[in-house]
């Protein structure tokens, strides 16, 4: 039971005017996604750099006290009509959200499934009071399915157990459950019978939960464990239960790196392309991608699909070494396979390497080291040649080339891990200056006076190096900017004094920063910095890949944010990463 009371004056709607905000998909007002109006039409923002700062100016301009979260990932429901806005970058002091930096008016790559929201900080005018009472109702209705009481629905559950029997049929075991119609009914698959009995067939191994998917559509609880995830997942999609469905697929997240043979990742992909389920589908791309040398030395990568390892080099948060290792990695794959891959399909995975990117030695070893270049000379030649020139010519020159394209994948850097594109800052670092810190309690830099011996002193802490790494990396993967050097300096802060040291404020602990310590000017026309922070799970799989903004980095952790593939106690190694591309 509810009871909901609103506090509200009603006015006449006017016609909205050009930059406004509103909020929707929410029966809340304070919160929800973000829509702005634009162009006499209204439209979504996509949440690539959504966080904070944007919130702060979207709810200051619903005239709301301020924000306390940025939310990404359409938690409020897909909007419709265009994505006005993309990689939005504000201040967080701006009037209006239409004033903030962002690509321009309906340029971006995202789809609505990104759409941005956020929750803002109520005046305490326009508050809901509620009386929930859902959870006894709950309990309720299973106590009514448990009993069967009034049931008035027989549901027969059929599974083949593979054994024949004398009459050559296969041995069929069947269990039926007693339900109620009415609270079926929602679903349009318990509606196909006019009779009030209905046979279903699941496989044998899933007809121990089936009972326990029909118990959810009365209580929405539901105990779900490894064994049970995927046969719940395909009855929840099988009958349109769709909140059940998201749910456990968001659940794979949490299994996807207990399989250090990566069969789970592989056969749950497989599964999500039969069942249609695209954030399935996604999760697992993600987790492979980001992961991929691990998936190389499994036992699962000889037995991957075309499709899925198509799928896999045509991503950008593809985590490498680097473009050659790749390369290298997907030869070893052919060779493998042998006659099993056409030629066709040989090449059209060969053409997803992003040759450009290659370093440009190995570029002019691939004619002798390469055990497809004999088979594929066609393909190998114009990459190769296509490569020198992005090495050798400027940008100025290569952009006017009409064979050259600055928005082809080709030209696009991936997550290069190897030197000179990272750095690591491992755990044991900040574990051992963090809980040093805390146990003397004191902060990076102290700075105080003694006046009993009239003297000032400094006390600074002796793990604080450990938080911090310096490295150099040219301005660009092209050969021409090999001498153009940026400084570096990574850093983990784990305190509110650690950023005040730098000048920094931070949101949250622990903080990464990476900046430059020379001017980037004079690239700024021509190059982006688009630098990552990767978080590797105790040494073993990365589970987190995050962007910075204004060079900081806020850390999700398990108990905050969430990680989108979870880590025990939180131990990782922070992984830096400079990624240049040509604007």
């Amino acid at each position: 039971m509810k009871l909901l009371w609103k506090f509200n004056s009603a006015f006449p709607e006017a016609q909205a005017k050009e930059g406004e905000v509103r909020l929707a998909g929410s029966k809340t007002s304070s919160e929800g996604r973000v829509e702005i109006y634009h162009d006499g039409t209204w439209g979504t923002v996509c949440d690539d750099g959504w966080d904070l700062a944007e919130a702060q100016v979207v709810c200051r301009q619903l005239r709301f006290l301020g924000a306390k979260s940025a939310v990404n990932g359409g938690t409020y429901g897909e909007g419709s009509g265009p994505i006005w806005l993309d990689e939005v970058n504000c201040n967080g002091t701006e009037s209006d959200l239409s004033t903030c930096v962002f690509k321009d008016w309906a340029v971006t790559d995202c789809t609505h499934k990104e759409d941005a929201g956020v929750v803002c900080k109520s005046s305490g005018f326009d508050t809901g009071y509620m009386l929930d009472h859902s959870l006894a109702l709950s309990e309720e209705l299973g106590q009514v399915f448990d009993s069967g009481d009034g049931c008035d629905f027989q549901i027969v559950v059929q599974s083949t157990t593979g054994n024949k029997q004398l009459d050559g049929t296969l041995e069929t075991v069947q269990t039926t459950i007693c339900a109620h119609k009415m609270i079926l009914s929602r679903f349009p698959l318990f509606n196909t019978s006019e009779e009030n009995t209905i046979s279903v067939h699941v496989s044998l191994s899933c007809q121990p939960y089936f009972t326990s998917f029909i118990r959810y559509i009365y209580t929405r609880k539901a105990d779900v464990t490894f064994s049970s995830a995927q046969c719940l997942h395909q009855m929840a999609s099988k009958f349109g239960v769709k909140q059940l469905m998201e749910d456990t697929g968001r659940l794979f997240s949490k299994f996807l790196p207990q399989d250090v043979t990566f069969h789970t990742p592989v056969s749950l992909y497989e599964y999500s392309v039969e069942t249609g389920d695209f954030l399935l589908k996604e999760n697992c791309l993600q987790y492979m991608a980001w992961n991929y040398q691990n998936l190389t030395q499994s036992p699962a990568w000889s037995h991957l699909s075309v499709k899925l390892l198509g799928a896999l080099l045509s991503r950008s948060d593809l985590v490498v070494s680097d473009e050659y290792f790749l390369l290298v990695s997907l030869e070893e794959w052919i060779s493998q396979r042998g006659n099993l891959i056409s030629l066709e399909s040989q090449a059209d995975l060969l053409k997803l390497i992003r040759f450009p990117m290659i370093p440009a030695e190995k570029l002019y070893e691939l004619q002798f080291n390469s055990t497809l270049y004999n088979a594929h000379q066609d393909v190998y030649g114009s990459n190769i040649l296509k490569a020198f020139q992005f090495n050798v010519l400027l940008f100025s020159t290569l952009k006017n080339n009409p064979v050259f394209k600055k928005d082809e994948d080709d030209y696009q850097a991936r997550i290069y891990t190897a030197t000179p594109w990272a750095a690591t800052i491992d755990r044991s670092a900040v574990k051992q200056s963090s809980g040093s810190q805390s146990r003397r309690n004191y902060p990076a830099i102290n700075y105080g006076y003694d006046y009993r011996y009239n003297y000032r002193y400094t006390t600074v802490s002796p793990y604080r190096h450990l938080r911090q790494k310096s490295f150099s990396t040219p301005v660009h993967n092209s050969l021409i900017f090999k001498t153009n050097v940026i400084q570096w300096e990574a850093n983990i802060f784990m305190s509110q004094s650690d950023c005040s040291n730098r000048g920094v404020r931070c949101e949250s602990f622990p903080t990464a920063r990476l900046t430059a310590q020379n001017s980037l000017r004079q690239y700024q026309s021509s190059i982006r910095f688009s630098n990552q922070l990767l978080l590797r799970c105790q040494g073993k799989y990365i589970c987190q890949v995050q962007d910075f903004k204004n060079d900081l980095s806020h850390i999700s952790t398990n108990g905050s944010q969430g990680l989108p593939y979870p880590c025990p106690d939180g131990q990782y190694d922070y992984q830096f990463v400079v990624i240049p591309n040509y604007i």
